[in-house]
């Protein structure tokens, strides 16, 4: 936790919002689509990509085992394709997707890799992509960060099943370089539903869109058949779970946030906010290129029941728009964000309810009795260095005074420029 000098004062809105925010590119696309390039047949050029912590040690993780990544442009680059054995360990940080994707792609490279992290990276599961690696032939000397893995000269398969009840990316992991194993890949899941299904999709799409198909003609089990991934040059959509926090915050504040470049027709499980966000009140706004939600402000929000076991990252930024609300919401099916870059739900319960929120843990979501903004108080706000904890802070420093949060710079996993973006969006009129 940074000292008390360190605290970053969330701001309050003292007027209704009229504001409009560009949201940066999606870090789960930005980074499969990273990925694929370096895996192509070719080069290719990715316009709207992510900068930020975790897309830089994706593309440096890519670039440590062979890839050539070169900016063209202020969210553009260009991936030529190559593989060799790093030099030195590949550095994780707290990313999901990094320390999931790469182990499979270092597995193409004959000889031996060291992955390391941030230490609570080590709490995060990653052992069943590990697991599926040693199916596939590959040695691992541990089933957590940090760990080596040895890859032989060809890789085995292609029946590989795991468990990925914690994580839909074990299985996205596995896909993504399905095809540069010399058999394919046959994977099965084994186990509990998978989260954050909508992620899954994401995988075979951008799949689909190189040449690669999967085919999945029956639950939890996917299909990837050998053959080149094709170069493919692709425009990264705005990241639709990070637009989440900005227009949850017209549904506190009152008043209209409109995110332009939203996509027509678009997987992300972050989309689903709006659907949620009508429920709880909001007016929904869409023209051909934006979105806008206008709502009355935290007195007129209404409680909700919901499952997002497919939009799970969207838990904290719901749990507080509850907490405003009046009665007793339910958040449902979210029992693996214990996994997360922290236990999401424990920390969403003890931070809220030292703000004076009715809040419960329940096996697989919270329980939550919101009375208004006018109840809660402010206090310190604890991150646990997750950039959704921050956010979740942001929002509630809203309507409440005092919210001061201990590590507003772990926003900068997804965007580095939340801090001014946020406070640009409380100053609009």
């Amino acid at each position: 936790m940074l000292t008390d000098q360190h605290l970053w004062t969330a701001p309050r809105a003292h007027h209704r919002l009229a504001g409009r925010v560009v949201v940066p590119g999606s870090k789960s696309q930005t980074n499969r689509a990273l990925v694929l390039a370096a895996l192509g047949d070719g080069p290719s050029i990715l316009d709207g990509v992510l900068t930020s912590r975790d897309s830089l040690l994706m593309s440096a993780g890519l670039q440590r085992l062979g890839a050539d990544i070169q900016s063209v442009g202020p969210s553009s680059v260009r991936v030529v394709p190559r593989l060799a054995r790093p030099a030195g360990p590949i550095e994780c940080g707290l990313a999901g997707t990094v320390m999931r994707f790469l182990p499979v792609v270092a597995a193409l490279v004959p000889g031996s890799t060291q992955f390391v992290g941030d230490e609570p990276a080590s709490r995060r599961p990653i052992g069943p992509v590990l697991n599926g690696l040693r199916q596939l032939g590959v040695e691992v000397d541990s089933d957590q960060l940090p760990f080596s893995l040895r890859a032989p000269d060809r890789l085995g398969g292609p029946e590989v099943t795991i468990d990925s009840a914690a994580s839909s990316q074990f299985i996205s992991a596995l896909l993504l370089a399905g095809a540069r194993f010399p058999r394919g890949i046959d994977l099965r899941h084994d186990g509990a539903s998978v989260p954050s299904a909508p992620h899954i999709a994401m995988t075979c799409a951008m799949l689909a869109d190189r040449g690669v198909t999967v085919v999945s003609d029956e639950p939890c089990h996917w299909v990837v058949r050998p053959g080149p991934i094709h170069a493919f040059d692709d425009a990264i959509e705005p990241d639709l779970t990070n637009a989440a926090v900005f227009l949850a915050a017209a549904l506190v504040v009152g008043g209209s946030v409109t995110v332009p470049a939203w996509p027509a027709d678009s997987i992300q499980p972050g989309a689903q906010f709006v659907g949620i966000a009508d429920k709880m009140g909001a007016r929904i706004s869409r023209t051909d290129d934006s979105m806008t939600i206008t709502a009355q402000g935290w007195q007129e929000l209404r409680p909700i029941d919901v499952d997002l076991h497919e939009a799970s990252e969207l838990t904290p930024v719901v749990a507080v728009v509850a907490s405003v609300a009046f009665g007793r919401s339910r958040i449902r099916g979210v029992a693996h964000i214990r996994g997360h870059e922290t236990d999401r739900l424990a920390a969403l319960a003890h931070e809220l309810a030292n703000l004076g929120v009715e809040i419960q843990q329940t096996d697989d979501g919270l329980d939550i009795t919101g009375q208004g903004a006018d109840k809660p108080h402010g206090a310190k706000f604890r991150c646990y260095a997750d950039h959704r904890m921050a956010h979740a802070g942001a929002l509630l420093g809203l309507v409440i005074d005092g919210i001061e949060l201990d590590d507003i710079a772990c926003a900068s996993k997804t965007m580095p420029q939340f801090p001014q973006m946020w406070a640009d969006l409380v100053q609009e009129n």
